[in-house]
This record gives structure tokens, C-alpha cells and sequence, in this order.
């Protein structure tokens, strides 16, 4: 009969000889729930060491820690040029005639600083730099971008006849398609509506009278075209637009004389359509072999 087990060995349900060991699966079952468990607790303590870096940011330790850090380095350095810097660069570009070179700091400086101090009027330069430059439509552009953007400001006058001024200088002789220039008048004839008493004002009134007789001009040498090509029914309905839209053109008498030669002349059918289509205007300048300035 064997010996009875020792009080020891009766009362130890967890000993070592007791115990069996866990087949390997479920040893492997019981390592892959206890994973997730571990890679919570990892992302907590990441996540803690991550909330006290601003705390530790003064600690010694971390000295030079981050100073070969050097992403974006080059648009930071771009991105510190101060507006007032900018604008100065400009500014001093644009003093001097240098305009590509002021429209391209003020360019600079509203795309680095579009809400500085300085930005309102880096738009404005910059409309004044492209018009200096001959750049007409860009400057009429960017006059109007200011408009837009600040439509109580106290330089609106001045915008507005600047309008004026870009569709002026795009028109140079009277054989051209005159187009823009009546855009000037259109422009000029807005800023006295606007702004009666602006310091623009006279100079408005000056040019929209220039305009006017480049109109007229334009407008008598195409009658004069028709009535040396034989459509003389044309040529009168061009001298009688110009008498009753340019009245006070230093041509309205000279135009008045001519029609008065040609009222005795019936106008055919082909007349009134020739009239009605201005000729093209290297026609007209074949035609006279000069231009008027």
C-alpha cells in the first residue's frame, strides 16, 4: 500500500508537481491577448511623454536637440523678410524708374504678407509700377483689384482716373481702332461723377476733351476715306455722327463744310452699309499714306 501523502503535498493545488503545462497554441492564444493590452499601455505613455515636452522645452537637456532640423528652412527665411522691408525695396526701385524690379517687391510682399499694414499699398504700387512700366491692361487690372478691395478708401479718385489713364495711352494714332479711348472718356467722365471736386478732377476734364477730339479726328478721316473711294452717302453719315457727337471738335467746322458739299448727292444702299462698318483701318492708312499723331 503506498504512504499517504503528506499534509504538505495534500493541500497544494498550485505546486509545480500539480501543474501542467499549457500546450503551445494556447500559450500563443494567451501571448496574443495580452498584445493589445501592451500596446495601449505604449501609446499612453508615448502620449504623456508628448504633453511634457512644452514643459521640459527649457530644460537643458534638450539643447541642440532640434538644431539640424531643416525642413522648410528655406521658405522661413523667405517668409522673414519683414513687409516694411518689402515695401522699402520697392519703393526705392520705383523712385528710380526701376519698375520690374518694384513691381516684383511688391508682389513679394503681398504674397508673404497679405494682411500686413503695408499690404494696402503694395496693391496700389504695384498697379502704379505695372502702369509706369507700359503694362496698361495689368495695371487697369490690378486698379481694379484695389477698387474691389477697398471701395471707401481715399485713393478711389485716384484709381478711377488711372482707369482712365491706361485706356488713354493705349490709343496712339487715329487710324487705329479708337476703342480705348473711348473707354477713357467713359472712365473720366465716372471719377467727375463720383468724385466732382477730386484733385483729378480738372485733369479729367482736360483728357476727356483730348479723347473726344481723338474721336473726332478718327471719325473724319474715315468720311474722308469713303468720299475718295466714290461712297459718299457713307462718308455724310460719318460727318453727321461726328457733328452731333463731337460738336465742339476743332474739326466740326471743316466736317460741316465738306458735308455741305456733299448734301447735293443722293446716298445708295451700299453707302448706308459701308457706314455702318468702319473700314479697316490699315486700309485707311494705305489709303492717306500718313497718320495724325
Amino acid at each position: 500500500m503506498p504512504p499517504a501523502k503528506g499534509r504538505w503535498q495534500r493541500f497544494r493545488p498550485n505546486s509545480i508537481s500539480n501543474r501542467k503545462m499549457p500546450h503551445k497554441s494556447e500559450f500563443m492564444k494567451r501571448q496574443r491577448l495580452r498584445t493589445p493590452q501592451v500596446l495601449t499601455c505604449t501609446r499612453i505613455v508615448l502620449a504623456c511623454l508628448v504633453a511634457c515636452l512644452p514643459l521640459l522645452s527649457g530644460c537643458s537637456v534638450f539643447d541642440g536637440m532640434f538644431s539640424n532640423v531643416t525642413v522648410g528652412e528655406e521658405e522661413e527665411v523667405l517668409k522673414g523678410v519683414p513687409p516694411e522691408t518689402r515695401l522699402q525695396e520697392g519703393m526705392t526701385a520705383y523712385e528710380v524708374g526701376h519698375y520690374k524690379t518694384a513691381a516684383k517687391a511688391f508682389s513679394k510682399l503681398l504674397e508673404e504678407h497679405p494682411f500686413s499694414q503695408e499690404a494696402m499699398l503694395a496693391e496700389l504700387k504695384l498697379a502704379d509700377a505695372y502702369y509706369y512700366d507700359g503694362k496698361y491692361d495689368e495695371a487697369k487690372k490690378h486698379y481694379q483689384a484695389f477698387e474691389s478691395r477697398h471701395p471707401t478708401n481715399e485713393a478711389i479718385p485716384y484709381v478711377l482716373f488711372q482707369y482712365g489713364m491706361c485706356d488713354y495711352s493705349r490709343a496712339d494714332r487715329v487710324d487705329r481702332d479708337p476703342g480705348s479711348m473711348r473707354l477713357a472718356v467713359e472712365s473720366f467722365t465716372r471719377l467727375l461723377n463720383a468724385a466732382p471736386n477730386s484733385p483729378y478732377s480738372q485733369e479729367a476734364t482736360r483728357k476727356i476733351k483730348d479723347a473726344q477730339e481723338f474721336l473726332a479726328h478718327h471719325e473724319y478721316r474715315v468720311a474722308e476715306f469713303y468720299r475718295r473711294t466714290g461712297k459718299e452717302g457713307a462718308a455724310k453719315q460719318r460727318l453727321q455722327y461726328l457733328l452731333s457727337s463731337y460738336p465742339e471738335s476743332d474739326l466740326a467746322p471743316k466736317a460741316q463744310r465738306m458735308l455741305q458739299e456733299l448734301e447735293g448727292k443722293p446716298a445708295s444702299e451700299s453707302d448706308r452699309a459701308d457706314a455702318a462698318v468702319p473700314p479697316d483701318a490699315s486700309t485707311i492708312e494705305a489709303d492717306t499714306g500718313k497718320t495724325m499723331e
